[in-house]
This record gives structure tokens, C-alpha cells and sequence, in this order.
């Protein structure tokens, strides 16, 4: 039998926070107790914050590590994969959802097909060397013509645990106003006419491939047990067709309208662990506070900063936008409870030991230790 005695700490509870102890006994949280512990061994945590480890629905972190520059593919697969992995629980995460791209919007980004199946096999094969739990997230692109024949193969993976549907076609959603998309391609050096080139390709080919693909994709996913869930819902027919299709998610919202439609739908809504950071979306969406203020988020997702999701919480608490406890469940027990993750999640006696003890200087929230099923892992 293992034990571990942690005392003298902020326990981030469901309702609150409380100093107390906690008791970790074989890899679960054995008791919880208010007030320090005269107990031997006991580790005196100083006051810091301890709450559950943060949970992960939709990172791209991983294919940052496989692809460091554009065109370049990292040539060590495993130690692209344990670089995330890293990454991950040094952020405080100790369950992440490898959102890996099915198909591709961008030609520049082509090399995604080439590396789906390369990136899925890395997941599964390294989870014993990993810290963090990791999961996969398929990231469906409708635009590209060949996403069903991608992702029908790999729906029977035992690690896919969510999907989602998106739709990056110009003039539409994340894209809608193109102006904002030109910015964004003259930004990654692209030349004024490749941008017009491939604004009209990547018009032309959206509309013709999702037509095709949202129903036929939809219907596949529908007789699994994966999670669902639409991407970039801006207006209330979005989120419509999000319902008919057997979402229970509404990832990434970028209006007010949509996220309420969505409220009223009955799904649930993942924001931008980023756009709390920043205070805004760099992509002219709806920030994440203004949906926060109207009750209207339900869980944070770090989209592509890793470090984005305990900042966040600092953000939302720090402002008065939130208690910290609430701010807190925005990343650990509601990500759980989408996912249907009911061993994690919360600090509760019986459930999984996953934990980060942080603590803040000033503003910014600084990870001390972190531990998955009782073990220190950071």
C-alpha cells in the first residue's frame, strides 16, 4: 500500500476552497480533512493550491511537435510524441485529447494525411512511456473530399474518444469575414496573389466536399460510442445542424448568437483557453469572457497553447469573472463529465489521484507538482 499525506494546502473543491489535508492512498484520493495533519511524513505543501489535474478535450500541440516548422516532419516519431507528452503535464494537464487533423484545408498542410495514421499509431504506442493520460480527438475536416475513407478505418481505435466536424471553408465560421482570413495568410508570408488563389480553391473545393461529407461522416460517428461535437458555430442554423447530426458539443462558438442557440439546444460549449488569455479571438470570434459573463461556458479547451488553460483560470478568477473554484471546473470536473470521464475530474474520496498543486506569484499561476493515479509525474 502507497500513501502519500498532503497538508497544509487550498483544496480547489466542487463548491469551494478549503485548507486542509488530503490523503492519497493506491493511486485515490483517500480522505479528505480540514485543517493541518500531525501525521509522519506528511508533506507540507505551504499553503499552495491543490485541484484536480486539468482535463484536455482538444489540444493541436501534438502536431506541433511532429511538425516544428512547415515542412519540416520531426524524424523521431517517439520522442515527437513524449516532447507533447512533456509539454502536457508540465502545464497541469493529466488528460489530453490529441485533436489529430483528418484531412486538410490547407495544401501548404498536406503532409496531415501523410502523418494521420502516423500520429494515431504514436498515441497508442507510446502510452506506457506517457505521464499524462492521452486520448485521441479526430478532427474531422469536411472540406477535403477523401476525410470519410480517413477516418472510417480508425473509429474502431480503443484510445478515440471524440470527434468533431469542421468546416474551414473561406466565408464561413472561423472565416466568415475574409478579411480576417487574408490577414491571416499574408501573416504566414504568403503573396497577395497565392492568397486570392487559394482563397478561390479552397472556396470551391469546401463547398462541394462538405455537402458531401457532413451527412455521410456524421451518420458513421453516430453508430459509435465517440463523443461528438460541432466546430466554429456561428449562427443558430449551425448549431442546428450540429443537433440533427448527434453532437452534444459546441466547440469553439464564434458569436454570442450561436453560443446561445447552442445553450438552448441542450449542447454544451468548449472555449479557447487562448481567447481568455488574450482577451479576445485572434480570428474576430466572440470572446470567451463575453460568454463566461452570460453563462454560456461550460469548459475551456487550450486549443493551441497548452499553458493556456491554467492561465485561464488565473484570468477568470483573478477578474471577478468567477470564483476560483468555479473558474477551475471550467477545465477539470465539466471536461470530465463531456467526455463521460466519471473517475476524474473532481477532488472527491474514491477517484483517480490526478492533481496539480500550484501556486500564484502575483498573476501568473506557477505548477509545483503535479500527479496522475497517485504518482508524481512534474
Amino acid at each position: 500500500m502507497s500513501e502519500t499525506v498532503l497538508t497544509n494546502v487550498r483544496i480547489v473543491l466542487e463548491d469551494g476552497v478549503e485548507t486542509g489535508t488530503l490523503c492519497i492512498r493506491d493511486g485515490r484520493i483517500a480522505a479528505i480533512d480540514l485543517g493541518a495533519s500531525s501525521l509522519p511524513g506528511a508533506q507540507d505543501c505551504d499553503g499552495d493550491h491543490v485541484a484536480p489535474g486539468l482535463i484536455d478535450l482538444h489540444t493541436d500541440a501534438l502536431e506541433s511537435h511532429f511538425v516544428p516548422r512547415p515542412k519540416v516532419v520531426w524524424p523521431d516519431h517517439r520522442a515527437a510524441a513524449l516532447a507533447h507528452d512533456a509539454q502536457t503535464v508540465a502545464a497541469g494537464v493529466t488528460t489530453v485529447f490529441d485533436a489529430i487533423c483528418a484531412g486538410g484545408f490547407d495544401q501548404a498542410k498536406s503532409v496531415r494525411r501523410e502523418l494521420f495514421s502516423v500520429m494515431l499509431d504514436a498515441v497508442e504506442a507510446n502510452a506506457g512511456l506517457f505521464r499524462a493520460d492521452h486520448r485521441i480527438h479526430l478532427r474531422c475536416e469536411l472540406t477535403d473530399p477523401g476525410v470519410v475513407a480517413l477516418v472510417a478505418p480508425e473509429l474502431s481505435r480503443p484510445g478515440v474518444g471524440l470527434a468533431s466536424l469542421m468546416d474551414h471553408t473561406p466565408g464561413t465560421r472561423q472565416w466568415r469575414n475574409l478579411e480576417h482570413l487574408r490577414t491571416y495568410l499574408l501573416g504566414i508570408g504568403k503573396t497577395a496573389e497565392d492568397v486570392e488563389d487559394e482563397l478561390k480553391e479552397r472556396t470551391e473545393r469546401g463547398r462541394a466536399a462538405v455537402a458531401e461529407n457532413f451527412d455521410r461522416l456524421a451518420g458513421l460517428l453516430r453508430e459509435t460510442d465517440i463523443v461528438l461535437a460541432s466546430h466554429d458555430d456561428t449562427t443558430p442554423d449551425h448549431v442546428a445542424d450540429a443537433q440533427a447530426a448527434g453532437c452534444t458539443i459546441s466547440e469553439f462558438p464564434t458569436t454570442l448568437e450561436a453560443a446561445r442557440a447552442a445553450k438552448a439546444a441542450g449542447l454544451t460549449t468548449i472555449g479557447g483557453g487562448p481567447n481568455v488569455v488574450r482577451g479576445g479571438s485572434h480570428s474576430g470570434g466572440v470572446a470567451m469572457k463575453d460568454l463566461a459573463a452570460e453563462g454560456l461556458l461550460d469548459a475551456l479547451a487550450s486549443d493551441y497553447v497548452p499553458a493556456s488553460l491554467i492561465q485561464a483560470v488565473a484570468v477568470l478568477a483573478k477578474s471577478g469573472a468567477l470564483p476560483l473554484h468555479a473558474a477551475m471546473a471550467l477545465v477539470t470536473s465539466a471536461p470530465a463529465r463531456m467526455a463521460g470521464l466519471d473517475d476524474r475530474g473532481r477532488i472527491a474520496t474514491g477517484l483517480r489521484a490526478d492533481l496539480v498543486r500550484f501556486r500564484f506569484v502575483e498573476d501568473t499561476p506557477v505548477i509545483r507538482e503535479v500527479m496522475v493515479a497517485g504518482n508524481r509525474v512534474f
